[in-house]
């Protein structure tokens, strides 16, 4: 029990510290979005040629009648009682719509994040092993290409090459081909609950339609696990204790996979965490590409319809 409290009065503490910073975040994007150019009024209102009447009465709906001070505080007020207001685009609760489509992002981040440390460590502990040789510089390579080539143009490549050319990949059209039915939403993470309803050919549809988006992720952050990976595995291969195993005589594979691996895996996972966050908001690219009906595919294709209330939404999540 002292210990399940003491985790509850760290949790509270954190979270207490947290405020300000989401505080801050909220006033923020609450004001950008009032600076941008366009005027949602009329855009909701069909057009430039709308009437006047037609936009003021989109404009008092959308609570822009009243100066930016009062409507930053009937915000925050709202934010407050969990409300983060209603999308113009959808016609539905920002709640209700985040909740909806994050479960699709969330499947795409995890499962690229876990492609990506299948690829970086074997990659990490290969350039540890050798350093300054062919296989190091080789691993320096394939991480800075990763950076440097955008995800949307990796993405692309990806379409081209196992799509239109190899034909072995399905149509990037979201998550379920069109043709076939969604399961019934249980979690809404489709490689769980096509398996749920016994689907298994669903599943399977499912996780192809996941292969590529999520490659084009993992591609774009095996650079900081790679190098984290080699960093930590230098730092350990080159211990006391390292030395002290090999000169029993113990072998090598479990002199690097017993002793270093285990050593060096917790800044790899400390780091995945942070990637990870970093995936989850900056996948609109790949969501965008892939047709991936996520949650940064719906702020982006609200900020566009200079609809304010989920591009606020979504940032308050991401924060």
């Amino acid at each position: 029990m002292a210990s399940a409290s003491g985790i509850a009065r760290r949790t509270g503490r954190r979270f207490l510290s947290s405020l300000p910073a989401l505080l801050g975040v909220l006033v923020f994007t609450f004001l950008l979005m009032r600076v941008l150019p366009g005027d949602p009024a009329v855009f909701f209102a069909s057009g430039p040629n709308a009437g006047k009447a037609e936009i003021e009465e989109i404009r008092r709906q959308m609570g822009l009648d009243k100066p930016v001070p009062e409507q930053l505080v009937r915000y925050l007020g709202d934010v407050a009682r969990g409300q983060l207001g209603r999308s113009m685009t959808t016609g539905q609760p920002v709640l209700t719509d985040l909740r909806q489509r994050l479960p699709a992002s969330l499947e795409l981040t995890l499962t690229a994040l876990v492609i990506a440390l299948l690829l970086a460590i074997p990659l990490g502990i290969a350039a540890a092993l050798r350093p300054g040789s062919a296989v190091d510089h080789a691993v320096r390579f394939l991480c800075a290409l990763g950076v440097c080539v955008p995800t949307f143009v990796s993405g692309l490549l990806l379409i081209y090459v196992f799509y239109y050319l190899l034909g072995i990949a399905p149509d990037p059209t979201g998550r379920v081909d069109v043709f076939a039915a969604s399961p019934p939403d249980i979690t809404g993470f489709l490689l769980i609950d096509f398996p749920l309803v016994g689907d298994w050919e669903g599943f399977r549809a499912a996780a192809g339609q996941l292969v590529l988006p999520a490659l084009t992720m993992a591609l774009f952050v095996l650079a900081p696990l790679a190098r984290i990976t080699r960093a930590a595995m230098l730092s350990v291969l080159g211990s006391d204790f390292i030395r002290t195993a090999r000169s029993l005589g113990l072998p090598r594979r479990r002199v690097i996979v017993t002793y270093a691996l285990r050593n060096a895996i917790l800044p790899v996972l400390t780091i995945a965490g942070i990637v990870f966050s970093t995936m989850l908001g900056a996948n609109v690219l790949v969501e965008k590409v892939f047709s991936w009906p996520g949650v940064a595919s719906y702020a982006l294709d609200a900020l566009l319809a200079s609809d304010y209330a989920p591009v606020q939404g979504f940032v308050l999540l991401m924060a």
